[in-house]
């Protein structure tokens, strides 16, 4: 990596959190400044604007829950364990959830609904590739004999994101993470009785 890639990197990565916890449109470039120790010079020599910064930064967010996500569905067995681990994730890791400032995508899809309308195509983009994810644990499911084959796949994933997301919303502003254990026991609830053969 070069070092204008390695500087871009940096700024991204102390940018990403300040973003999710303060919000895109208030995180100022001060802040920015105070947390990377850069210039406004050097941290615009990397990125033509705030905006630009902006999509990154979202976009390593979603990354990095990607990762973690990943990271708990690599240690099952069978697709109804992976799909457990996938939409149990907030629930068993909500502390540190919460310290982060929640979903990044729950968070960039409010600013971007009501004002910062050019992130729209990024949140869209990264909550269809989550859907997707969970569409395919439930199709491998099928194939394998897990899961009933008569179930719409995709329709499932957009209801067990939307009931993660909105219990996600719940859990962040009554600060009582028992919303995420209320979404992960419906969703159990469902896999097995609703999916499972």
């Amino acid at each position: 990596m070069s070092k204008a890639a390695q500087t871009r990197q940096f700024i991204i990565e102390k940018a990403s959190p300040l973003f999710n916890i303060k919000g895109y449109d208030n995180t100022s470039l001060s802040d920015i400044q105070e947390a990377t120790g850069l210039t406004k010079g050097a941290i615009y020599g990397n990125f033509a604007d705030k905006n630009e910064l902006v999509i990154a930064a979202f976009e390593y967010n979603c990354s990095l829950l990607r990762l973690t996500i990943d990271e708990a569905i690599a240690s099952t067995s069978t697709a109804k364990e992976a799909l457990l681990a996938c939409t149990g994730f907030y629930a068993k890791n909500w502390p540190t959830v919460f310290k982060k400032g929640g979903c990044p995508m729950m968070n960039a899809a409010v600013e971007a609904d009501d004002h910062l309308h050019f992130m729209r195509d990024a949140v869209r983009s990264s909550m269809k590739r989550f859907m997707k994810k969970i569409q395919q644990l439930i199709e491998k499911g099928q194939a394998n004999g897990e899961f009933k084959k008569n179930v719409h796949s995709a329709e499932y994933a957009a209801l067990l994101f939307s009931i993660l997301e909105g219990n996600i919303l719940l859990a962040k502003i009554m600060n009582d993470p028992k919303y995420l254990k209320t979404a992960a026991t419906r969703i159990s609830r469902m896999i097995e009785e609703e999916l499972s053969t």
